[in-house]
């Protein structure tokens, strides 16, 4: 923080300055020294997790996201979005914080994924896979009790879970069922560091990507796992459908019985069901880093 503005003292240009990241959101000396050099802060907002669902994050973040917010309402120029969801929770703080909203868009992230050959399959039986860390709001606790089920009522003939993503905060049940309980042990397979080739591949692979999650600023991995023609299976969340409309399979993310009957049904060999998805699949629109960039483009050339 402190070079970047050592950086912005030093320089003679007016203009407008990107911020997309979080971080320093909340140091309003920083919005002072942009308006000295006559810069207009421009910030891009992720999600508003911590405000509206605190009990999903580290103890104390409620309040630093909260100030970071309602600094940013104050000072900010222009606000991107990445999702509509995003923008609605924004609005909504405003309005609590009975703070002004600065002119905002809406801009889609890209998945960054690239066309790649099929790659060898990795396991031999059907799998599924879970994407992204580890942490309270992305339900893996509830999906190791549905696989611990599965197992129960199918033995070895049960399909794998590849849990893909790095060990989180406030996860330690999570832990536990990984570590220490004992039925999951060959029915799960936890990859901490993946690579974007191993990633490809499980997912070319796989029956579908699971996304329980109970909230979400936006959801890369379901971009993601479209964009590979990978059929999902999501909590039925309102951004999800901003961003795939109606081609994945829809669950609440406490619907037990509903989650394992997809799942049991998504398994097996030439399912209706998946096969249907696969068809909507192909009218999916993946966000594109054009798309992305010239909603920016055309935004930023309003401020001035």
């Amino acid at each position: 923080m402190r070079a970047c503005l050592n950086r912005l003292q030093e320089s003679r240009l007016n203009g407008i300055l990107l911020h997309t990241s979080h971080s320093g959101m909340e140091f309003s000396r920083y919005y002072k020294t942009l308006t000295k050099r006559q810069i207009r802060p421009v910030l891009m907002v992720h999600d508003l997790i911590p405000l509206t669902h605190a009990e999903y994050c580290r103890p104390g973040v409620d309040a630093t996201h909260r100030n970071r917010m309602h600094t940013t309402l104050r000072h900010a120029s222009g606000l991107i979005m990445n999702s509509q969801a995003t923008l609605d929770s924004m609005t909504a703080e405003a309005a609590r914080a009975n703070l002004s909203l600065p002119p905002t868009v809406v801009a889609h992230l890209a998945s960054g994924v690239t066309p790649c050959p099929q790659a060898p399959r990795p396991i031999a039986a059907p799998y599924f896979v879970m994407l992204g860390t580890i942490e309270p709001r992305k339900n893996h606790w509830f999906m190791l009790h549905l696989w611990r089920r599965l197992v129960e009522q199918l033995g070895t003939a049960a399909p794998k879970l590849v849990i893909i993503g790095r060990r989180g905060w406030e996860c330690e049940n999570v832990i536990d069922m990984l570590e220490r309980c004992e039925s999951l042990k060959g029915a799960l397979i936890e990859e901490a560091h993946c690579s974007d080739e191993k990633l490809h591949a499980y997912l070319q692979h796989c029956q579908a990507l699971l996304f329980p999650s109970f909230v979400e600023g936006y959801g890369m991995p379901l971009a993601e796992a479209l964009s590979l023609k990978v059929p999902v299976l999501a909590s039925d969340l309102a951004v999800f459908h901003e961003i795939a409309d109606d081609i994945p399979d829809y669950l609440d993310p406490l619907d037990g019985p509903g989650w394992l009957s997809r799942i049991q049904a998504y398994a097996q060999p030439n399912n209706p069901e998946r096969d249907a998805q696969l068809i909507r699949i192909e009218r999916f629109r993946e966000p594109t880093w054009t798309a992305h960039f010239e909603r920016v483009d055309a935004f930023l050339e309003t401020l001035r």
